[in-house]
């Protein structure tokens, strides 16, 4: 894409459009015919759009160039720029005239026009060896004719048009030939994310430019061919050593990128280097008279705190949206039949209207399916089924979380997200495949200038990342569209159809941006969050709901409100009522559900409050295709119907801090808590639309907390640690609180994640791009794929046709043994034995699961999650895999494991259940023990083993394979 006028020219000459010599006569023509002009007239760079500036025209002036989205040049009579310039002036925007001896590309060009057609009338225009972007049109250029360039001198000059054209083209680099870097400047200007690199700079020697160029185009992986830079130079190998040593030494830990550091550790050692005796006093309030022995102490104590302080800032995440590239639209995406669900309230709208049009115009054949609210599972299920008939479908694009009125049947939900649960089941029970795309409609801020409007559809986002993990073969993934649905919002919608790399998008008209789980900086100590007057507990008689108010009773709180359904007869609530009067602070306990509008209603009348505290809900486990939607709403409604009421009832009124107590379930997801994760994504979208209302609101998502806050007992919290999850101590929680409230935090992740654990088996069946950019994932991910794994999942199926038999056996058991001795971290293959028992090479459930991803990459097999514990050893492993690939069938993978297979999408998310539910899954789990070893295996125990599997959560699952390699 040329830059200007001239530069058109030149780049017509490169591709062959123009000989030398034309192009010559060309610029000559169009410079002398412009010089014979009289002079005057003006140009005059504006800060504004196109079509901002196009109602300021008049006959005398006109738009001369389109330079950014919002940046245009008018050029033409005088008095007439001027008076165009002055008016966006006063409103606040930036004006430039521009040095120039004419007004090109005006009216005050039009006397050439006619002389100039004739000069290039002769002129010989070949077709262009190399594609062109036009200038004029800001698209491909078409064939040249003498027209064109007659146009060229008059009309504007389409710069940010022909940027845009490259990148929706899929040109992410642009590479600027010319004396500086002023069109690189601008491309910036034209695109979110672009590599732009000029070549030379006006103020830098021209070898150094062009040299610091192409470096930076090699550093973003640009191929460069090197061997013409470094003509006659030639490759050396590296020197070779007499022996290969290996350490067993360990090393230090090195810092990990994006690790929390603490500033006021650093200051104080600071102060120490310095010799600086009055700072260090004033940190450690020592005295003149203390001595070494009263001064060691604080000390001890000072970096106790500071440790504590620390710990607690390196669990605080925050949700960023990332500006990505638009994909390239694939041709899968490009065709095919589409349901598109909505809710037939919403059929004939225009937004609806225009989503459909702009799939239809490239290539989806939409069929749209008009869902009443009172529609159930199963009449769903048959509208699907008929309106599919038989044909197959490439994909479902869900537009029911639109429809915000209250569900008939569901107060908790609105019709579209009640729909939205339904449509998940129903498609499973259908039969249908293909990928669900939901979309929602401004729900998700990408940046401080968006407003979110409707917080509801909120719990469409926390819904389809459950999904995502309980059916991850048919999930696409969710997006967020604007309220305008242009040529460009859907042609970013469609390409995102096409790429598998993010599933949690939101599409802008500046770009498209990606959502991602990003550390936050420590919380700010420099200002302290206090509570005074009377503040609400919600769920305050219970644990999680105890330590909150204990913590507010030492902090100031004069009265604190706890409520629960029961009161007072709540377990301990008495006792937590004696407690916190003994420390002087006047307590009520009030036996209210804040789902009950009328009686939160009358509780706020009879206490006036000054903050509010909402810690009440359950986590109520349950598979999403096994749940009711009453069961779903029920839990929905303990925690996001209650915060809405509050919301409502107080209103605009001026509050010290509105806390809402949300779960890392909402942020990420976790098997068998659809509900549970759209209740706490409803809590962060609330608090995001309270602060764009200018309101107070803080939603801390939080992980486990230990001591009975969150977890049951000791045996939850070490099969979260195994998980990856360490549970929070209460103390340290609350100082995550009160940071969060002194920082005044919006929406806060709070949780100590041992990421090297947790990322493995969370993506076992879906890679998850919102965790991607954390560096302790990165790191966990390269170190589980070990070196020279094949990228073609039929590669060793190929070379193993070549082999004997003797020859095919040694290649698995090498391959299985090096696989192991990978996930296990040793350095090489021989620490690995292949007729050990993988129990006593130290296997677990977790690293059984990176095993078994490592041969299903390497094979193109199905294997089941419990590979390991069907064949205990390497050797019998390679049976296995010798078996499958040459088509043969083990008789027990099949039967027992097939709904094992079912459960895959999700295994290794820490799904926390209630007490109640886990000892109904031990009786199961148990039961299916004893048939499993049972020495008859008979077809009827089988199917029992089968239908007790399919109500196992994913720690069960998890729990029943370590059991049974602690057993093999």
């Amino acid at each position: 894409v040329a830059g200007h006028s001239v530069g058109e020219i030149a780049a017509a000459h490169v591709a062959g459009v123009l000989s030398l010599d034309d192009a010559v006569k060309l610029v000559s023509a169009r410079a002398g015919l412009m010089q014979a002009l009289p002079t005057g007239g003006a140009m005059v760079a504006v800060q504004a759009g196109e079509d901002e500036v196009l109602p300021y025209l008049t006959d005398g002036v006109g738009v001369a160039a389109v330079n950014g989205p919002q940046s245009v040049v008018v050029s033409g009579e005088e008095e007439a720029v001027l008076a165009v310039a002055e008016a966006f002036a006063a409103q606040g925007r930036k004006t430039s005239r521009l040095k120039v001896s004419h007004a090109f590309h005006s009216p005050l060009m039009e006397p050439m026009l006619d002389e100039f057609a004739q000069a290039i009338h002769d002129l010989t225009y070949n077709e262009p060896r190399i594609p062109i972007v036009s200038n004029l049109t800001g698209r491909l250029a078409d064939p040249y004719t003498p027209e064109y360039w007659v146009r060229h001198v008059r009309e504007a000059v389409r710069f940010a048009d022909g940027v845009r054209t490259l990148h929706d083209l899929g040109v992410t680099t642009f590479v600027e030939i010319g004396p500086g870097g002023v069109l690189s400047g601008m491309a910036q200007g034209c695109l979110d994310e672009a590599l732009t690199v000029p070549v030379l700079r006006g103020e830098r020697p021209e070898r150094h430019a062009l040299v610091t160029a192409l470096a930076q185009l090699h550093t973003y992986g640009v191929v460069v061919d090197w061997s013409v830079f470094f003509a006659g130079a030639r490759r050396t190998e590296l020197p070779t050593y007499a022996f290969q040593h290996e350490r067993f030494w360990v090393d230090a830990p090195e810092a990990v990128a994006g690790t929390v550091v603490d500033p006021v550790d650093a200051e104080f050692w600071d102060t120490v280097e310095r010799e600086d005796l009055q700072a260090l006093a004033e940190t450690l309030d020592i005295g003149a008279s203390d001595t070494f022995g009263d001064v060691l102490p604080r000390l001890s104590s000072w970096r106790r705190q500071r440790k504590e302080r620390s710990a607690v800032d390196s669990w605080r995440y925050g949700i960023t949206w990332k500006a990505i590239p638009d994909p390239a639209p694939q041709s899968p995406a490009c065709g095919g039949v589409w349901l598109v669900p909505v809710s037939a309230a919403h059929l004939g709208d225009d937004w609806v209207t225009a989503c459909l049009r702009g799939l239809a115009e490239r290539g989806l054949t939409t069929l749209p399916v008009p869902v009443e609210p009172s529609t159930d599972r199963a009449e769903l299920t048959a509208q699907l089924a008929g309106v599919i008939g038989g044909e197959s479908v490439a994909g479902v694009l869900s537009l029911l979380a639109l429809d915000g009125e209250a569900a008939p049947a569901a107060a908790a939900l609105t019709v579209g997200v009640a729909l939205s649960v339904l449509l998940v089941q129903a498609l499973g029970d259908a039969g249908i495949g293909a990928p669900l795309w939901c979309v929602t409609r401004n729900a998700m801020g990408v940046s401080a200038a968006e407003t979110m409007t409707d917080p509801h559809q909120s719990q469409v986002w926390g819904l389809g990342r459950v999904a995502a993990l309980e059916h991850a073969r048919r999930w696409g993934g969710l997006v967020d569209l604007p309220g305008t649905v242009d040529d460009r919002i859907a042609g970013r919608l469609v390409a995102v159809f096409g790429q598998s790399a993010e599933d949690q998008v939101a599409i802008r008209d500046r770009g498209l941006f990606a959502r991602r789980l990003s550390r936050l900086p420590a919380a700010r100590s420099d200002r302290t969050w206090s509570p005074r007057g009377t503040v609400l507990i919600t769920g305050g008689t219970g644990a999680l709901g105890g330590h909150v108010a204990r913590w507010l009773a030492g902090a100031g709180a004069e009265h604190l409100v706890l409520t629960s359904r029961r009161g007072l007869d709540a377990p301990g609530a008495a006792a937590l009522k004696e407690e916190l009067e003994a420390a002087g602070v006047r307590v009520t306990v009030a036996a209210c559900d804040v789902a009950d509008r009328e009686a939160l209603a009358a509780l706020l009348a009879q206490h006036p409050v000054d903050a509010v505290v909402h810690a009440a809900g359950t986590a109520e486990a349950g598979m999403l295709a096994e749940t009711s939607l009453g069961d779903f709403a029920a839990t929905v409604a303990a925690k996001a119907l209650g915060a809405l009421h509050l919301h409502e009832l107080l209103g605009e009124r001026e509050l010290d801090a509105f806390v809402l107590f949300s779960s890392i379930s909402g942020v990420w997801g976790g098997g068998g808590q659809a509900a549970y994760s759209a209740a706490n994504a409803f809590l962060d979208g609330l608090a995001r639309h309270r602060r764009d209302r200018g309101l107070t609101a803080t939603a801390v998502a939080w992980g486990p907390w230990a001591d009975g806050g969150m977890v049951a007992d000791t045996g939850d919290e070490e099969r979260l640690r195994r998980r990856g999850l360490t549970t929070l101590r209460p103390d340290r929680a609350i100082a995550a609180l009160h940071g969060a409230l002194s920082g005044a935090d919006g929406t806060v992740t709070v949780a100590d994640v041992d990421w090297a654990r947790f990322v493995v088996p969370f993506t076992v069946s879906r890679p998850s791009a919102l965790l991607g950019d954390l560096p302790e994932v990165r790191a966990a991910l390269a170190e589980r794929r070990p070196a020279g794994q094949s990228a073609e999942p039929s590669a060793l199926g190929e070379k193993l046709a070549t082999l004997s038999e003797d020859e095919r056996r040694r290649l698995l058991v090498d391959t299985v043994c090096a696989h192991a001795a990978a996930v296990l971290g040793h350095s090489g293959v021989t620490a690995v034995e292949p007729d050990l028992a993988f129990r006593d090479l130290g296997f677990d459930s977790l690293t059984a699961v990176e095993l078994r991803n490592l041969l299903t990459a390497d094979t193109g097999l199905t294997l089941p999650a419990t590979l390991v514990f069907d064949h205990p050893t390497p050797e019998a492993v390679a049976r296995h895999l010798g078996s499958q690939l040459a088509g043969g069938q083990g008789p027990d993978e099949v039967s027992v494991f097939g709904e094992l297979d079912r459960l895959e999408a999700v295994i290794g998310t820490a799904a926390t259940a209630e007490e109640t539910v886990r000892s109904g899954v031990r009786r199961r789990l148990q039961e299916l023990l004893t048939l499993m070893n049972a020495a008859g295996e008979q077809h009827t125990g089988v199917a029992d083993a089968q239908r007790q599997l399919q109500d196992a959560t994913v720690d069960d699952i998890f729990d029943l394979i370590d059991q049974d390699l602690e057993n093999s």
